[in-house]
């Protein structure tokens, strides 16, 4: 199915002020984060260019989700400069903050719905922030986000009736109506089913295809970083062990990444399946 956004859900293309990083939407340049005596993030430099993809992964507590959060600035480096839709954001307030999240916004692992509203009022909330939209417009925005996202028939009931995997595809929906340049994906295909998160996958990936987002998944899933990462960010205890391509990785000799990749190879929903000549899962 295609996706064919409404001129109001056109993304928002303003290139770089003067002060930007013009190859990089979003860049860490030697980024530290400690809460205590832990160090969430030790010295970790990235970058995602625009319209790019970049899976981030590793194990639990290596510091994937504190790198969104820092991205969005809920949370401020200890050092080094991070950069966010072209700017560098590292010592802006949070009036600047907000300016910056109208861009990039971020999908949680709970959705992190409004209880009290409906699927479709809470897809339409981002929508009734704008300017000079009518009540029928908002309405047949909603309709469109909910049907691209796949969960239509959900659009009057409220998300404690929803299941995980249709609570995150509702929050996917409200994320595209902000009219995003760039989506943050917190473990999206964790505590789902198998089929729910390849629908899940298959979601964003279309996203990346068609609306041509700027996007970071953070993941343990290799499978999903496979089918969506143009470059993939390996955390272990903190550190950047590994950025490149997803082959890059899978040919990587770094002790911990062959662990990692080997566990990954025989998880029970793969076993039977296909494989390439590195014995990995083929995609489809």
């Amino acid at each position: 199915m295609s996706i064919d956004l409404p001129p109001t859900l056109v993304v928002d293309e303003t290139p770089a002020g003067p002060t930007g990083d013009k190859d990089a939407y979003i860049r860490f340049d030697h980024v530290f984060k400690a809460f205590g005596e832990k160090v969430v993030l030790d010295d970790v430099s990235f970058d995602v260019k625009p319209g790019e993809t970049v899976c981030i992964l590793g194990r639990s507590g290596v510091g994937k989700s504190v790198s969104l959060q820092t991205i969005m600035g809920f949370l401020k480096p200890d050092r080094g400069r991070i950069t966010v839709a072209f700017e560098d954001i590292t010592e802006y307030p949070e009036i600047e903050l907000e300016r910056i999240r109208k861009k990039v916004t971020m999908v949680f692992q709970s959705g992190a719905l409004f209880d009290s509203l409906s699927v479709g009022e809470n897809v339409a909330f981002p929508l009734r922030e704008s300017r000079g939209l009518t009540e029928e417009q908002i309405y047949e925005i909603v309709n469109g986000l909910l049907e691209m996202v796949g969960v239509p028939q959900y659009r009057d009931q409220l998300p404690a009736d929803l299941s995980t995997g249709m609570k995150r595809s509702v929050a996917i929906a409200r994320a595209l109506a902000a009219r995003p340049e760039c989506v943050l994906y917190d473990e999206p295909t964790t505590m789902v089913d198998p089929i729910m998160a390849t629908l899940l996958g298959d979601l964003i990936l279309k996203l990346k295809r068609q609306m041509k987002l700027t996007s970071i998944v953070v993941t343990h899933d290799m499978r999903l970083a496979e089918k969506l990462a143009d470059r993939v960010l390996f955390l272990h205890e903190a550190e950047a062990v590994f950025f490149g391509t997803v082959d890059e990785m899978k040919a990587s000799k770094e002790p911990i990444i062959r662990q990692f990749l080997e566990l990954d190879l025989f998880t029970l929903s793969d076993l039977g399946k296909p494989r390439d000549d590195n014995g990995f899962p083929l995609q489809p």
